[in-house]
């Protein structure tokens, strides 16, 4: 089996791995990132993480956490096989002999260029989950009841091809997910292949053990999210802000917007259940990409 071949195997089965640990507190960060700034003297409608997942149990049950999956799951897979085969094909470029360890630079820039790559996969993609996700607190904030309101993943698709300016429509937040994916792939895999040497005592990280490669996998997630927090709410509030009369004419305004009417506090809403998911979802997905990908050979 070719070394693209394997990557895009081992991704794939990673993806999958991440995804049915993660999606529910990606739920839940979608949630309070989209949700409506409270009038003066009225409270928010979720308090907090724990309070957003009371009320989506509440209203939609155990399913409303797993509420826009069926896309990312469609995806997810071909988001992990891109990441990781372009990743294989950075690494061959950038290594200066074959068989050589690369050093925690090198994957820096191979993450960056792989980052590059999976933001016109994600762009589409994270549209969709989110309108799907934020469509239920959109609707209750919206007190003319005018939100549209979408029967799952194609019906976002298909209202934005037809009402939202065509394919240009399923890429609105293209520039703040490039912000996001390339400086937080390249952080991610930096810092995973800084663990993995740390914990082998040297450049040949073959030999170490599952609980290792976790460990790792986990706190590359973590370094993902802790170096491209804000970006990732500026994407969630232009990708569902209201095509007709949008509140947003760009990434740089609603950075400012939020910065003007939240704080920064607003900048990192829904970063608990970011973290508290990154954690054992990508220590979920390093761990099936090295299984999957030694087990092949």
């Amino acid at each position: 089996m070719g070394g693209v071949a394997k990557d895009l195997t081992a991704g794939t089965v990673g993806g999958a791995s991440q995804l049915i640990c993660g999606h529910p507190f990606d739920t839940i960060k979608v949630k309070l990132q989209s949700q409506a700034i409270p009038l003066p003297g009225q409270s928010p409608k979720f308090s907090g993480a724990i309070d957003a997942v009371k009320q989506t149990i509440a209203a939609e049950g155990a399913a409303g956490l797993y509420k826009g999956m069926g896309a990312p799951l469609a995806t997810v897979a071909a988001f992990n096989a891109l990441l990781f085969s372009v990743r294989g094909q950075m690494e061959a470029l950038v290594r200066s002999q074959p068989g050589v360890p690369l050093s925690v630079n090198q994957q820096v820039v191979c993450g960056a260029g792989a980052g590059v790559a999976v933001s016109f996969l994600a762009c589409p993609t994270e549209l969709i989950k989110c309108r799907l996700q934020a469509q239920s607190a959109l609707a209750q904030s919206s007190s003319a009841g005018l939100t549209v309101k979408y029967g799952g993943p194609m019906d976002v698709a298909r209202h934005v091809l037809k009402s939202e300016g065509g394919v240009r429509g399923l890429f609105k937040g293209l520039v703040p997910t490039l912000a996001r994916e390339v400086p937080g792939n390249a952080a991610m895999f930096g810092t995973y292949e800084l663990l993995k040497q740390r914990f082998a005592g040297g450049p040949d990280t073959s030999n170490l053990g599952r609980g290792s490669l976790i460990v790792a996998g986990g706190l590359a997630g973590a370094s993902f999210w802790l170096s491209v927090y804000p970006t990732d709410v500026v994407k969630s509030v232009i990708q569902v802000d209201d095509y007709k009369n949008p509140k947003y004419s760009g990434s740089l305004n609603a950075f400012r917007k939020l910065l003007a009417t939240e704080g920064v506090k607003g900048l990192y809403k829904g970063f608990g259940p970011a973290m508290a998911r990154s954690v054992p979802a990508n220590a979920a997905c390093f761990l099936a990409y090295e299984v999957t990908r030694s087990s092949l050979g």
